[in-house]
């Protein structure tokens, strides 16, 4: 079974990971001991999944994956966006960019956003790099105990927000696996 190394050491990220490419084993970066970060500077959520995964492919000479996503809110001309992890600096909790954005929106009438995920690989010069989104809304308020991020104030065309749905479910649903199924798709080519 082929080893690929997932630059994340974010708990939930790795488990939808790992049950959507389990033909693979997966290693998260602590899992090899690395504790090297990568600037996320880049203009796209392509540009900073890329260079992440090349990064830290480089150092490790392991198959690398990466990502970056985020929240884009039409009213907003696509905000937070790439920035939607650091827009209130580094110490901000989920809780707290949430209710910013919850506040940013309470008198705003379209609250259509997406959902936003570029996944990379990088190994041995080989590139691929893929991306999936999912279209909602800002909800009213942040509902549901599952998920991390902007899971809780992200709502579905069903009404409910990601955070509302099993694990199961939002992994049938999520904009990171669409990517992961196209980036699977190339894996195996």
């Amino acid at each position: 079974m082929k080893e690929i190394l997932i630059a994340t050491n974010n708990k939930g990220k790795l488990e939808e990971i790992k049950e959507i490419l389990n033909d693979y084993n997966l290693l998260s970066l602590k899992d090899i001991g690395c504790k090297f970060n990568v600037d996320e500077d880049g203009k796209t959520f392509e540009e900073n999944a890329i260079r992440k995964a090349k990064e830290i492919s480089g150092i490790t000479n392991m198959p690398c994956i990466a990502d970056d996503s985020g929240l884009c809110i039409d009213v907003l001309n696509g905000w937070p966006g790439v920035h939607t992890a650091r827009f209130l600096g580094e110490n901000a909790t989920d809780e707290d960019r949430n209710n910013f954005i919850l506040e940013k929106m309470k008198n705003e009438k379209n609250r259509n956003a997406k959902v936003v995920c570029a996944i990379a690989y990088f190994y041995d010069d080989k590139e691929i790099v893929v991306t999936g989104e999912i279209q909602g809304k800002i909800s009213k308020t942040a509902r549901g105990e599952n998920g991390f991020g902007f899971d809780s104030i992200f709502e579905l065309e069903r009404g409910k927000t990601l955070a509302e749905l099993t694990s199961k479910e939002k992994n049938k649903v999520s904009s990171r696996k669409i990517a992961l199924e196209k980036l699977k798709e190339k894996l195996e080519k």
